[in-house]
């Protein structure tokens, strides 16, 4: 697998792995919920140290997928440029 392979590769697993937390972080966000719409927790403190893990998690995942997004036009950049040196070789002889 060479580099520009190895690129997009990264940047789909980094992408699908930021938007795999965010939908795993907001689904126990929702399963907490009693039927009247306020979240349930056993002490003071779990909610406290929950809220600040999740967020934690969410700006995580937003910045997985915002490497992944850089990656991936990383790799659209790359494979121009490598067609371009392609086509360049050919005509100059």
């Amino acid at each position: 697998m060479d580099t520009v392979t190895a690129q997009l590769v990264f940047g789909i697993i980094v992408t699908v792995i930021g938007i795999g937390l965010i939908y795993w972080i907001n689904r126990r966000k929702f399963y907490r919920r009693s039927p009247m719409g306020a979240e349930g927790f056993s002490s003071f403190e779990a909610s406290v140290f929950t809220r600040f893990i999740e967020r934690i998690g969410k700006w995580i995942a937003y910045a997985l997928i915002i490497v992944g997004v850089i990656c991936i036009w990383t790799y659209n950049q790359m494979k121009k440029d490598k067609e371009k040196q392609q086509v360049e070789i050919p005509n100059s002889k």
